[in-house]
């Protein structure tokens, strides 16, 4: 009965989803309020229904149902139960299902909480968001029925892809989702303002929270998603340019443009054209990457495998919605009224600068994940475009880009002066030539592209300290005046250094572990060791340990370092006995911001194992700058000129307007 109920909510979304469609787009461009006031109401709706039919699926799942198909393919009931839950969107149909969630979630918030918005554009936005709802709702039940249901029932179930069995898939799929469908809002209102031909700095100001939500979420998505593949997986990498991987990441460049892009719209009132090409073109990307990994064009960890008539259908959605509003866009862009000049050294040059390379970097990776695509399908040749050409590519891209980082907020808005710009930073150079040079020293010249590395990290982030400082104006007010400056300083001026801060930190990882990472595979026997970096690590044998619904074979390391025992590590070997399928749990141990890092391999009779061994000096910085790149998201959302929306004149001018 629950699962019928599921079902029929759906349905029921469906039906508001077409009402959505078209009743506030009609009311919107006839300026008939009645008709733009049933916008909200139905959104909040739509997402109690969608609600509805996940709690009912989740329920499904929880008590172990196998009368529903997709509970059969994805479960067992010796399965813990937080990976019960996780199930549900460990698969096509039930991921599918959190992605309409959060479609309709997005929608019922800009109901809930955009009255500050005109009536006109935010019945608008909802209508597009309904079209978006409504496609995807009409492809969940025509193709993908997560209530689909089996009789007889079986007694047990399939169990769930063992690798999707972990803490990560709890985290990484909701926050990839919110990030990935977030963007929907932001297109729907790049879509609401064409139509009414409202574009203007306002509109800016209305679409950054937004833009900053979706891309925050994405942020922290991607990092959790690279952090699960590095621990599970068992190869020790943190990203390998996988082309659902880069799915993610082009949204991410995109909206990251989108964002800086869309401050010199609301300061400057200029790139209106361009910005609003930007929200366009980040959803399409993350529609992009929907179809990639649901349409069976990709073999990946990640990906679904999905028949041929869900692929054919989402392309179809594919091409209506980017095709159509690029149509839409190429017929009223022309219309828009251009903002003021501005020089090229300028903030807003610097944001261009900023954009340009982005969306060429973006582009680049779009390039080298289709080619190998588009190829097969024209002359059935398969090649494999991997993290040569990636990093060949994009790597040159983002030199310029973050050498130009600490200039941008520094610069006067319409005309900089470079040279004046270039003083205050007189100290983050030093800092930067005092690393390089201790780095290259210590290393030795082999390592001089790394002692680079560095030196260009700690320009990022020293950059992003020295614009905070120079807010606090320490010599001209003094200590306690400057410490109440920086109290007074809005969200998004600390948002923004702690975003460009959290990018240094990243770069700083990628940098050591790149560089200075040691690596060795080898077969170990018990009371054998091995040494690595400043450790050595003892093998005290393996273990059997049984699970819920695994086999463990698990390796004991005692990890020492001048002759103290420091930690231990204990990687397994796991078998899942429903799918008979092994996976490897890593064993890692942190030591401050650097891992020791162990994967067992093949287990032999006598006891002993392959194994794969690395010292990996730094590498908690690439998650951690993530993190500090999301808590700048979190300090700019709390600005209150993003809460409060444009602001509007005031009634004198009004009344004399009158």
């Amino acid at each position: 009965m629950i699962t019928e109920l599921g079902h029929f909510a759906l349905i029921l979304a469906f039906v508001l989803a077409l009402v959505q469609c078209v009743v506030p787009v009609w009311g919107a461009v006839s300026g008939d309020r009645r008709l733009m006031a049933v916008a909200p109401p139905v959104a909040g709706m739509q997402f109690l229904l969608v609600g509805i039919a996940f709690a009912a699926l989740s329920h499904a799942y929880v008590t172990s149902d196998f009368s529903v198909l997709n509970v059969i393919e994805n479960s067992h009931s010796a399965k813990p139960d937080l990976y019960k839950i996780t199930g549900v969107w460990g698969n096509h149909e039930g991921s599918l299902l959190l992605w309409v969630l959060i479609l309709t979630l997005f929608g019922a918030l800009v109901a809930a909480f955009g009255r500050n918005i005109p009536a006109d554009l935010r019945a608008a936005t909802l209508g597009v968001q309904g079209w978006v709802t409504a496609a995807f709702l009409l492809f969940m039940l025509a193709t993908s029925n997560p209530f689909l249901r089996v009789s007889p029932a079986p007694i047990e179930g399939n169990d769930l892809n063992p690798i999707l069995q972990d803490v990560g898939l709890a985290i990484h799929p909701p926050l990839l989702y919110i990030g990935y469908v977030g963007f929907s809002i932001v297109f729907s209102f790049a879509i609401a303002a064409l139509l009414l031909g409202r574009v203007d700095a306002a509109w800016a100001r209305w679409v950054r929270p937004w833009t900053l939500l979706a891309w925050m979420f994405l942020t922290l998505g991607i990092a959790m998603g690279s952090y699960w593949a590095y621990y599970e997986l068992g190869w020790g990498g943190y990203w390998f340019w996988d082309p659902v991987e880069n799915a993610s990441f082009m949204p991410w460049l995109a909206g990251t443009a989108l964002l800086h892009s869309a401050i010199v719209m609301e300061k400057r009132g200029a790139l209106k054209v361009w910005t609003v090409l930007l929200a366009i073109l980040t959803f399409s990307l993350s529609l992009l990457g929907t179809f990639l990994v649901r349409s069976g064009v990709l073999t990946s960890v990640h990906a679904f495998a999905t028949d041929p008539l869900r692929g054919t259908f989402i392309l179809g959605i594919l091409v209506a919605f980017i095709g159509g509003s690029l149509a839409l866009y190429a017929w009223r862009a022309p219309l828009l009224k251009q903002g003021g000049l501005f020089a090229p050294v300028s903030r807003e040059g610097a944001l261009m600068l900023n954009n340009l390379l982005l969306t060429v970097a973006a582009v680049s990776v779009l390039v080298g994940t289709l080619y190998p695509l588009a190829l097969e399908a024209l002359t059935d040749e398969k090649i494999s475009v991997g993290p040569p050409f990636f990093n060949l590519t994009f790597g040159p891209l983002m030199v310029p880009l973050l050498m130009a980082m600490p200039f941008g907020p520094l610069l006067a808005w319409k005309r900089g002066d470079l040279a004046a710009v270039s003083q205050r930073l007189y100290a983050v150079l030093g800092l930067v030539l005092a690393a390089t040079l201790v780095t290259a020293w210590i290393q030795g010249t082999e390592k001089i592209l790394a002692a680079l590395g560095i030196g260009l990290a700690t320009w990022v982030i020293g950059g992003a300290v020295a614009e905070i400082l120079s807010r606090a104006r320490f010599r001209d007010v003094g200590l306690s005046k400057g410490l109440s400056r920086l109290y007074g300083l809005p969200g998004s001026a600390w948002g923004t250094a702690l975003g460009h801060a959290g990018i240094g930190i990243v770069l700083l990882g990628i940098v050591a572990v790149s560089a200075f990472e040691e690596e060795k595979v080898l077969t170990i026997r018990p009371g054998e060791s091995v040494e690595i970096g400043d450790y050595r690590l003892a093998f005290g044998g393996l273990a059997r340990r049984t699970g819920p619904n695994y086999i463990d074979d698990v390796g004991h390391f005692d990890i020492y370092r001048g002759g103290a025992k420091v930690a231990e590590a204990d990687p397994a070997k796991r078998l899942y006995t429903a799918r008979r399928m092994p996976t490897t749990e890593a064993g890692i141990v942190t030591f401050g911001l650097s891992q020791i890092y162990v994967s067992i391999g093949e287990v032999h009779a006598d006891g002993g194992a392959d194994i794969r061994l690395y010292h990996k000096p730094l590498v908690t910085l690439i998650w951690l700058g993530c993190l500090v790149m999301g808590a700048g998201a979190v300090v700019s959302l709390f600005d209150r000129r993003l809460r409060v929306g444009a602001p509007k004149p005031a009634r004198r001018h009004l009344a004399a307007a009158e």
